[in-house]
């Protein structure tokens, strides 16, 4: 049995020590490092080869990568780095690796060519200024032979453990069985379908009732067919913390038959952060200092780990002494079966797919609540850059930055003062500004680069936020909006904001599912799927399922409320029958409730009346930034045969993903039809929608809209045992473009306000 593993993973397993070091190191963009790299290798001569795939075996192990040049006449290889700002800043450890990587290379070629010898070469491109430095030296094959089978003799113990363990997973899979007796009604139908997609290799869009299970019922099949399909990884990624937990307590279901299979949860940085307020290098934080070197012990015990979630990866990480987060960021490498946030595949830096590229790995997505996935694609890929803050920044820089950034701040002045209106829309972005974020953005990388300081530094936020914005300018096209929204500053001239708005993330999620041998979309409100299926860029013979769900239409009375209009204008006059409407329902059957509204300020203006009507009535409200343990507190009020309102917004974190069965919640009010604020932004979305897909009110509202309403209500019957009540609250709800857009099983009653 072989073991396949890239040059560059070889040599950062094997030949990386030191400290972990995040001080800023200015680096070029993905684009400025290929056109470096066209560069250097267009000034060679005749002959010069570039790209060159090569591949070589040690026992088991079968390294392969691409040298970026080799000049077979002059005996010649090159390992080409761009960078930015001055050499001699470069870590030590990062020129190591970089000469462990060519070495590699040129032990290769000589096996490739039966090369005696070879100039190793390393070129270090700085891209502002053009300049090549150029590190050479000779090796004999035999030096490099004996380079090339100590890396892999110290990584070979750990494939030949990888091997083995490869071997007990497939064994695993390949006997493995649904941990209940029988599946959901329509959780078989689920199952079926993902396991044929991933045979067939297709992409999947799975409409699926909340209740039967989706989670085990999609985890559980794309396992089975792991084996036969050869995937690598599976990659879980959803939008919310729940969402990590419901897949994490499936494979707890699954872990009987499946001892072996490793288990990775991915959290964001600033909830894995030990030490906050200390910079991420050796001579500020004790887990960065030596982390490379303390590093393969605690892989080790990692790896010997089947789940290695949030808990587990801080206990290890304490044990050895290493940063929790740069540990699961390692152990990304090696698990089976990786659950993180949608970022950590689809952003424009995300560790997933970068690894996925680096590796050549086989992958099958599994993307839950995958309607968040469209507004979660256009965050990602949309930027924004505000003059206020540039101003404050201006007063703390260093002397040496107020010039460009001086400069910055006129260009901004003159495009303000040159527009007519608040807001506007510009067919691209304004090479004025481009101009000056350039010359500003080049400012800090040199000043930066010569005072390495925390990532944390509003230098270096204003810096990263300027390449964003840079960026995304490149990939300017008509998915996209360019717009400069003005306000009155505290001197009565106006600020400015610029921002790159992706209205459709299709172009830039397309190539990362293409990365995909199969990928399974899920949830419960994927209505229409045309939507989904040209909003995010899945491809043309993508699957489409619906599946019936285990709910009959006698359990939940669904009741329009036409007398009420919920629209602005509307809002004072709906406050008290609203109230009311709530009141009534709930002394005729007490019990949990949860009311939505589409604001804050709409929440409390009916809650207000409710506590006025019936100051006996149990409530509690969503506030705003509530925090994990308030959003715990406020969930915890649902107790089985309890009774109470809780009142929350439409579309934030009790609207989906909250699990309350049974008693703990018998009835919901919708007091809005969840359509996007009626504004300049949001209108100037639908026009550009109508051109793109003839659908702009559909796209840009009405689909978004009630996306959210159908997860709200879904909160109230969760099991085939539930029985409950939703009040839909809006004459609009009697619209038959609305009425289409409702699950199928529920039986709209009009005009009823009896209680259930």
């Amino acid at each position: 049995m072989s073991y396949r593993v890239a040059v560059r993973e070889l040599c950062e397993f094997a030949a990386k020590t030191g400290d972990l070091d995040l001080r800023f190191t200015p680096a070029p963009t993905a684009e400025e490092g290929i056109a470096g790299h066209a560069t250097v290798t267009g000034r060679r001569g005749a002959g010069y080869r570039s790209e060159v795939s090569l591949e070589g075996d040690h026992g088991p192990l079968i390294v392969r990568g691409r040298c970026d040049g080799f000049d077979p006449t002059q005996q010649r290889v090159e390992e080409i780095k761009t960078y930015r700002g001055e050499l001699d800043a470069m870590p030590d450890n990062h020129r190591a690796l970089h000469w462990a990587q060519a070495r590699v290379y040129g032990c290769l070629l000589c096996r490739e060519y039966g090369l005696d010898s070879i100039d190793v070469t390393l070129v270090y491109f700085q891209v502002d200024r053009q300049e090549e430095t150029v590190l050479a030296e000779r090796y004999t094959a035999q030096a490099l032979e004996a380079f090339f089978a100590d890396l892999c003799e110290r990584f070979l113990h750990w494939a030949e453990q990888e091997m083995a363990h490869r071997a007990a997973c497939e064994a695993e899979l390949l006997g493995l069985s649904f941990p209940f007796p029988d599946f959901h009604p329509g959780q078989r139908q689920l199952a079926e379908t993902v396991y044929k997609a991933a045979r067939l290799g297709r992409q999947l869009l799975a409409e699926a009732p909340t209740g039967i299970g989706k989670t085990l019922g999609t985890l559980f099949p794309l396992l089975k067919a792991m084996p036969a399909e050869r995937f690598d990884r599976l990659f879980f990624l959803t939008a919310k913390t729940s969402g990590r937990q419901l897949a994490l307590d499936a494979l707890t279901q699954l872990r009987p038959d499946l001892p072996s299979l490793r288990v990775l949860e991915l959290v964001a940085r600033d909830k894995a952060c030990v030490h906050p307020d200390l910079a991420c290098h050796g001579e500020s934080c004790p887990l960065a200092r030596g982390f490379y070197d303390r590093l393969p012990a605690a892989r080790a015990e990692a790896v010997a780990q089947a789940r290695l979630d949030q808990t587990s990866v801080r206990k290890l990480a304490e044990a050895h002494q290493v940063c929790p987060y740069y540990l699961s960021q390692e152990l990304a490498r090696w698990a089976d079966l990786t659950i993180g946030d949608y970022n950590y595949f689809f952003d424009s830096s995300a560790l997933l797919h970068s690894l996925t590229v680096t590796n050549g790995w086989r992958i099958a997505l599994l993307i839950d609540e995958a309607h968040n996935l469209v507004e979660r694609g256009r965050s990602m890929y949309s930027t924004t850059l505000d003059q206020a803050g540039l101003s404050a920044l201006r007063r703390q820089a260093p002397a040496a930055l107020k010039k460009p950034l001086d400069a910055l701040q006129r260009t901004w002045r003159e495009l303000n003062a040159a527009q007519e209106q608040d807001y506007q829309v510009y067919p691209e972005p304004l090479s004025r500004l481009l101009g000056a974020l350039h010359k500003a953005d080049r400012a800090l990388a040199d000043h930066l680069d010569a005072q390495p300081i925390g990532p944390d530094s509003e230098l270096m936020r204003w810096h990263f936020d300027i390449q964003a914005f840079l960026r995304l300018a490149e990939q300017f096209g008509e998915h996209s909006l360019f717009d400069l929204s003005l306000r009155s500053g505290p001197d009565g001239r106006p600020l400015g904001t610029f921002c790159l708005r992706n209205l459709v993330p299709a172009p830039f999620l397309a190539p990362r599912f293409a990365q995909s041998a199969s990928t399974v979309l899920f949830s419960a409100t994927l209505t229409p799927s045309d939507y989904y299926l040209r909003m995010l860029g899945l491809a043309e013979d993508t699957a489409c399922l619906s599946v019936d769900g285990p709910f009959r239409p006698e359990q939940l009375s669904v009741r329009v409320v036409r007398a009420i209009s919920t629209r602005y204008s509307d809002r004072a006059a709906s406050l008290q029958p609203i109230a009311e409407l709530i009141v009534g329902q709930y002394q005729a059957r007490p019990g949990n409730y949860l009311a939505f509204f589409s604001s804050f300020a709409y929440l409390e203006q009916v809650l207000a009346v409710v506590t006025a009507l019936a100051p006996e009535l149990p409530c509690w409200a969503q506030s705003r930034q509530m925090d994990e343990a308030a959003r715990h507190d406020f969930l915890a009020r649902f107790i089985p045969d309890g009774s109470g309102i809780g009142f929350a917004v439409l579309g934030g974190a009790f609207a989906e993903g909250v699990d309350l069965p049974g008693s703990r919640l018998i009835g919901a009010f919708v007091a809005t039809l969840g359509l996007p604020q009626f504004n300049p932004i949001n209108e100037q979305f639908r026009q550009r929608l109508q051109q793109l897909f003839g659908q702009g009110y559909d796209y840009a509202y009405l689909y978004p809209g009630l996306q959210k309403v159908v997860q709200a209500a879904g909160r109230v019957i969760r099991t085939p045992q539930d029985r409950g009540v939703v009040y839909l609250i809006d004459d609009r709800y009697d619209d038959s473009r609305v009425r289409k857009l409702l699950p199928r099983w529920w039986r709209v009653e009009r005009n009823s306000t009896d209680a259930w």
